[in-house]
């Protein structure tokens, strides 16, 4: 059974990317680029980034898709990318199935142009039957594109899966 659960997980990452990527950030700071013209003002965009942490946290993956148009996409990595509500409501709630008490913490917002990062921070524990009950606790970044209705048009996301997978085999998160 854990060797299901840890084919699973795998498929997931192989599903939507395993590339490593490295990014420092901020706790819980925005900047925004002076010459950007965008929708949301400072405050609008920091309150949609803890709303968004918020909804990853929830337990509830249809709460994650609500942030998107109907027609967006979410690609993690180097992976296919997930398009519409429906998809991008199964790759989140493939990671809350392994993390079931998965907490999502926004640690920054910067925009410049037409794009925005949401630089975020996941701990969980995969304590689910067949998983390695272990600990995780990974930082990435989603780079966003939104669209006129303030929805994520177009979400890549990145993180370091080596690590990720390091520490979801049994090594303790530093």
């Amino acid at each position: 059974m854990k060797t299901k659960f840890l084919t699973f997980i795998a498929l997931i990452l192989l599903n939507f990317g395993c590339k490593n990527s490295s990014q420092k950030s901020e706790s819980n700071s925005i900047q925004i680029d002076a010459n950007t013209e965008n929708k949301m003002d400072q405050n609008n965009l920091k309150d949609f980034g803890n709303e968004y942490a918020n909804a990853w946290s929830s337990q509830k993956p249809e709460k994650v898709a609500e942030f998107f148009a109907s027609d967006a996409s979410l690609q993690v990595n180097d992976g296919e990318p997930a398009v519409g509500t429906e998809a991008i409501t199964n790759v989140a709630k493939g990671f809350m199935d392994a993390f079931p008490d998965m907490i999502v913490a926004m640690d920054s917002l910067t925009t410049k142009s037409d794009k925005t990062r949401f630089y975020w921070t996941l701990t969980g524990t995969n304590n689910v039957p067949g998983g390695t009950g272990n600990k995780v606790k990974i930082s990435g970044f989603e780079e966003w594109t939104l669209n006129k209705d303030g929805l994520v048009q177009e979400s890549k996301g990145h993180f370091n899966a080596e690590e990720y997978n390091r520490q979801l085999n049994g090594n303790v998160p530093e």
